[in-house]
């Protein structure tokens, strides 16, 4: 019986979304190589709300074709992760206007995907994709909590008059009541946000990016341990220095190596339930971005299932 209501639950997955051939989806990998997918990339660039510098509408495209130059074998887990993993990626689609019909289209696609116990990797688009990329995740776990990466903590009722802005994203997410986040590399907020953090600290713990140097691990890995988490990486979380490409990009940030660590220690120890990545914003001719943001998805993706039980 059950068996039967997977191959239905299949079936509808494919006539409703469409796939990329592998050589032209994520990482560019061989038609030839034949798996069960795992993943599914969601590519959503959506651009409605950004605020200074734009350019998100084209992210997806660009960390797609960055991720053909991507070495698919991983020196330090020394293997080939896509191997285990099994990636399938979405084909460009008709994204729908207003921001909330939007995130209600890809509150649906993820739906479909998960049904079918696939894990949703979105790629955006602004930030203002996660409130949207969680909500089937939030009415299938008792208790969800957010690991989020971001040069600001996105606490804002609404910006520019926009509820569903790129700088609400985090505020809009705990508008659900099963919803925790833990944000990471935090240095740009407003007194508002500041207040609204210091009021609900039962639900919001931030890692300052002016105190990196200190931050206790004993408390991060409590924070963590045997969770079911959502993974939202915004690239200004980096340090502008190594991440200009983005629409508010901030000095103070995190580096590279500074990352990976809690990326690995908290899918040692936790259930990763769904990822974005978001706010690259592509500079033309600088593909170096491109091609970090495209590594640090595969990263992630290498660290899930290669801790996965």
């Amino acid at each position: 019986m059950e068996k039967s209501r997977t191959k239905k639950l299949l079936k509808n997955i494919c006539i409703k979304l469409k796939y990329l051939s592998n050589k032209h989806g994520f990482l560019g990998i061989d038609n030839k190589f034949n798996f069960k997918e795992k993943v599914v990339v969601v590519p959503f660039g959506l651009e409605k709300t950004v605020s200074y510098g734009g350019g998100t509408k084209n992210g997806p495209k660009e960390i797609i074709k960055a991720s053909h130059q991507v070495e698919l074998f991983d020196e330090e887990l020394n293997s080939e992760p896509y191997k285990k993993i099994g990636i399938r990626t979405l084909k460009p689609f008709l994204i729908k206007t207003g921001i909330k019909a939007a995130l209600k289209q890809l509150s649906e696609i993820n739906e479909k995907i998960i049904k079918v116990n696939k894990l949703p990797i979105v790629l955006g688009g602004e930030h203002s994709i996660t409130p949207g990329s969680i909500k089937p995740f939030v009415k299938r776990y008792k208790e969800i909590t957010i690991l989020h990466f971001d040069a600001h903590a996105d606490l804002r009722e609404s910006y520019n008059g926009e509820k569903y802005s790129h700088a609400s994203a985090i505020k809009r997410c705990l508008d659900f009541n099963n919803v925790k986040v833990v944000s990471f590399g935090i240095r740009n907020l407003s007194k508002a946000e500041m207040d609204f953090y210091k009021k609900n600290r039962d639900r919001i713990e931030i890692f300052w990016g002016k105190d990196k140097k200190k931050w206790d691990f004993k408390r991060i890995k409590k924070l963590f341990k045997k969770k079911n988490v959502y993974i939202t990486f915004d690239v200004d979380g980096f340090d502008s220095s190594i991440m200009p490409a983005t629409g508010t990009p901030e000095p103070g940030g995190l580096l590279w190596e500074e990352v990976l660590p809690i990326i690995k220690n908290i899918c040692k120890i936790s259930n990763i339930i769904g990822v974005d990545v978001n706010e690259l914003a592509p500079i033309k001719n600088f593909d170096s971005y491109n091609f970090l943001v495209a590594k640090l998805t595969y990263k992630i993706l290498a660290y899930i299932f290669e801790f996965k039980n």
